[in-house]
């Protein structure tokens, strides 16, 4: 984790990486003033908004000096709320940088592919606030902002769930919600404790810097290692980890198409963010410590998922109980903490995304024609659509991991790093 202890700021016109977390806030604030009589404006406008967040990453992907990926690049810093050593720090670095354009190129395809079912101004805005609170959480180098991020991002898919979504999309917004306040609750406990601690034991003013907090480790073990727990409550249900995974089938199957695919694609990866960015770097011994249970619960969530998948008659179940076990290989490669292991790591939760945002599109492509989800209602649909059977079937090999797709690329990196 050597890119938490450098930063290379790039000589850029503007900071491009400010500008990727408030152009869709912008974009969200200017959809509500557009005038109601128009709706085909409202989808028009949010795909240009994600459209130009997705030009600027492209820009910052090109210009992105691989040689020094270890670094942050792109630094983007200023005082926040200067008496409590809050600051506004974003920054790149190999890490987040391929999750940042996950994120750039998922919004479009999902505003673009997805017509709103009913109010679309509010649907398109609270999506455009999604994207702008992702990308923040992708960025930020300070605690708090982190923080913030993170909790900004609970809104609007609640919303998108409580108020888009089918059948008891009520019960599945609030579980969302309660299960990640729950562990955001023990974040922010984390997150004090740490530069509070910190700035006792160094005698140093209070800093949530995560670059300056991960170099002194001034914590003790015992001290570090209840911290480390604070953290990973939050990012184990993110993530999920079992056994708190219960809420993600519920918000999967009511949540509306665009919704399933944002969750899956980008939301999930908040948590395996979390614990390569925060967990292990400023607690590496605590996490080494905790590592022989994380791998149990990763390898009990791997079976016992995939075997819940198998008995499912609903397609958005067997997805969103796959993409469970699919994120225990994340969890897994991330606690090996050896270079094949983090890079295993990273390269499953990019092509999770991918696959996983591309199958709940194929699922809803059929769902807006038919109104079911039931697995034997979709027989003999090669007949009727057969290029579309083509890409869901090359999809679904790759999220199964057959060898020649991305899926097995990432497991198979992290299953050499934990032999």
């Amino acid at each position: 984790m050597s890119s938490l202890f450098a930063a290379a700021s790039a000589d850029v016109p503007f900071p491009i990486l400010s500008a990727l977390v408030v152009t869709p806030f912008l974009g969200a604030m200017l959809m509500l003033v557009l005038p109601n009589d128009r709706p085909e404006y409202f989808k028009q406008v949010a795909f240009l908004v994600s459209g130009a967040v997705a030009g600027m990453t492209a820009w910052v992907m090109v210009e992105f000096d691989k040689h020094t990926a270890d670094e942050f690049q792109f630094v983007d810093s200023a005082e926040w709320i200067a008496g409590l050593g809050i600051s506004w720090t974003l920054g790149l670095d190999g890490i987040s940088l391929w999750l940042v354009v996950l994120t750039a190129a998922l919004f479009p395809l999902a505003i673009l592919a997805i017509e709103a079912e009913h109010t679309p101004k509010a649907y398109y805005a609270w999506l455009l606030v999604l994207e702008a609170g992702v990308m923040g959480v992708f960025l930020a180098l300070d605690l708090f902002a982190f923080f913030v991020f993170f909790e900004i991002v609970l809104v609007p898919m609640y919303f998108l769930i409580g108020q888009w979504g089918h059948g008891a999309r009520a019960y599945a917004a609030t579980k969302f919600f309660v299960y990640t306040m729950f562990g955001s609750a023990f974040m922010l406990v984390g997150i004090l404790a740490t530069a509070f601690l910190t700035a006792a034991e160094t005698g140093n003013a209070v800093s949530f810097d995560l670059v300056y907090l991960a170099e002194e480790q001034a914590l003790a073990t015992t001290t570090a290692r209840w911290i480390f727990l604070s953290f990973a409550v939050a990012f184990a249900v993110k993530v999920p980890l079992f056994p708190v995974h219960t809420w993600l089938p519920d918000a999967h199957v009511e949540a509306p198409t665009a919704g399933s695919v944002i969750l899956a694609g980008v939301l999930l990866k908040m948590g395996g963010y979390g614990f390569l960015r925060f967990s292990i770097p400023m607690f590496p011994l605590a996490s080494a410590d905790f590592a022989p249970l994380v791998f149990a619960l990763s390898v009990v969530a791997i079976i016992y998922t995939s075997l819940v998948a198998l008995a499912q008659a609903d397609m958005k179940k067997l997805i969103a109980y796959s993409s469970v076990a699919h994120m225990g290989f994340v969890t897994i490669g991330a606690f090996t903490m050896t270079e094949q292991g983090v890079q295993g790591s990273i390269f499953q939760m990019l092509s999770h995304g991918v696959v996983s945002g591309a199958l709940f599109l194929c699922v809803g492509v059929v769902y807006d024609r038919i109104h079911s989800r039931e697995i034997a209602d979709y027989g003999g649909l090669v007949h009727r659509m057969p290029r579309y059977a083509l890409f869901f079937m090359l999809f679904m090999l790759a999220s199964v991991g057959l060898p020649g797709t991305s899926g097995f690329v990432g497991e198979f990196l992290v299953l050499m790093a934990a032999f």
